[in-house]
């Protein structure tokens, strides 16, 4: 079983990035996945995260109106799109996935972890 993220990179406030998060060896549709973020010194928080059907959406006020998670279970890829960068967006951005939208959300029994992407915002 594999997360794999992808899309990080070096941008300028202001500016946008899509990350995607590519699943193989499960059954993605049947997953809640969300997007974590950690910046150096800091704790891990949870940024954005949808429920399987894509019907249910969780996004933290620190990036209300600018970051949208998507899926497209058919390609077992979620994607997040992130506009207006700011450098407080700085941070490895991870892909999870949880069979329980609600422990997803909670940060615990986590089923499965993508490897991380770095997302810089220069200012």
């Amino acid at each position: 079983v594999q997360l794999q993220a992808s899309g990080g990179g070096l941008v300028q406030t202001g500016g946008s990035l899509r990350l995607s998060c590519a699943a193989s060896g499960i059954t993605f549709r049947n997953y809640a996945v969300g997007w974590f973020r950690q910046a150096p010194g800091k704790e891990r928080e949870l940024v954005v995260a949808i429920g399987w059907s894509g019907g249910i959406a969780y996004d933290a006020d620190s990036v209300k109106g600018r970051f949208t998670i998507s899926r497209d279970n058919a390609k077992n890829t979620v994607y997040l799109q992130m506009n207006s960068l700011k450098p407080g967006d700085t941070a490895v951005y991870y892909c999870a996935a949880a069979i329980n939208y609600g422990n997803l959300v909670a940060g615990r029994e986590i089923d499965y972890w993508g490897q991380g992407t770095q997302v810089t915002v220069s200012s």
